[in-house]
């Protein structure tokens, strides 16, 4: 083995502990942000005081992450997936009901169900992004790619009602997507159980009532 071969060896190896330590330092960084992010907003939790609260120095939040916009990215990510592993939402093992429903009323409930459990982790966060969109484009652009990550979403989960053959038949599939799109929105799940302090079933069984009501075909009808 040459030199070569033993200096491009070494630059690959890389240390399990070392790995495992950098990984445990991004989550207590996650965390503190988090909290703050929720607690102060996004402009009123710096780099710095998110390292502070994480028990690091600013310099290791900025080379982990970049920039505080990133971090809100992340921090909105985990919440929104429940964990740092990267596997896409409709993978996770929480949204499989939606796949494995039969009919129409049974893939709304459970695509309800998921909705709820991302408004439970994830609505404070929605909340801080959206009041931090003006004056700030590199927010702005978060929260469009929020928006079009739900209406994704939305129509992900018509299709499926589609292919079941149970959509509402005065309704093409934009417009439906369109209505499940505004529906799947953590603003109502901020706006009712966090602020008008709904019980979380009781928000969870009108949300899937009022999706399956404004989506799926009633019986005797036909699809569109």
């Amino acid at each position: 083995m040459d030199a070569g071969t033993r200096d491009d060896s070494k630059r690959r190896y890389v240390s399990p502990s070392r790995e495992a330590g950098a990984r445990r330092t991004r989550q207590a960084i996650v965390a503190a942000a988090r909290e703050l992010f929720a607690e102060r907003g996004y402009a009123g939790a710096s780099l710095a005081t998110i390292a502070q609260a994480a028990g690091v120095a600013r310099p290791t939040v900025a080379a982990a992450f970049g920039s505080k916009v990133e971090l809100l990215r992340v921090v909105l990510g985990e919440a929104l997936a429940g964990d740092d592993e990267p596997v896409p939402v409709a993978q996770r093992d929480w949204f499989q009901p939606v796949w494995d429903a039969d009919t129409g009323p049974e893939v709304i409930a459970a695509y309800a169900d998921v909705c709820v459990l991302i408004g439970s982790r994830a609505a404070r966060m929605f909340e801080v992004v959206r009041r931090a969109v003006d004056g700030n484009p590199a927010v702005a652009e978060l929260w469009e790619t929020m928006k079009g990550n739900r209406r994704a979403g939305a129509s992900m989960i018509v299709d499926r009602v589609v292919s079941l053959g149970h959509l509402r038949a005065d309704l093409d599939q934009g417009m439906a997507v369109d209505r499940l799109w505004i529906l799947n929105d953590p603003a109502l799940y901020e706006a009712l159980v966090l602020q008008r302090d709904w019980e979380h079933e009781t928000f969870r069984r009108w949300l899937a009532e009022l999706m399956t009501s404004q989506l799926v075909a009633g019986p005797g009808s036909a699809q569109a």
